[in-house]
């Protein structure tokens, strides 16, 4: 499965994030992740979301690249997204949630990407 994308686009009202987390799930299960691992993505996953406006569709990327699950989520208002991810306080915000579960994130023109490192125990057998 390395290199292959699932892309998946969904409403962005809050009901259709089930989706997503399913799809989430059914890839990091079907690579032998870490239930630890799986909940990380989760907790990413639904923190991105609850960013997304309520209008319009939202799209999840996944891959796996390189022994990392890579999420792309999209598209979304660059500015505040930004001036959250940039905040530098102690608050329980997306930046403290991001910092805690993945090794790493980036946004790039209205899409976050978010990097889960496959650790020696997840992973195909």
């Amino acid at each position: 499965m390395t290199g292959d994308m699932i892309t998946l686009t969904i409403p962005r009202e809050e009901p259709f994030h089930e989706v997503a987390h399913l799809v989430l799930g059914g890839v990091a299960a079907r690579l032998n992740l870490t239930f630890e691992s799986i909940d990380d993505l989760e907790t990413a996953l639904e923190a991105v979301l609850e960013r997304a406006s309520e209008n319009g569709e939202v799209t999840v990327q996944l891959r796996l690249d390189e022994r990392a699950i890579v999420t792309r989520v999209g598209p979304f208002a660059t500015d505040a997204l930004r001036e959250e991810l940039d905040r530098d306080d102690e608050s329980f915000g997306l930046r403290r949630i991001l910092d805690t579960v993945l090794d790493g994130y980036e946004l790039d023109e209205g899409w976050l990407e978010l990097t889960k490192k496959v650790t020696d125990g997840d992973g195909p057998d």
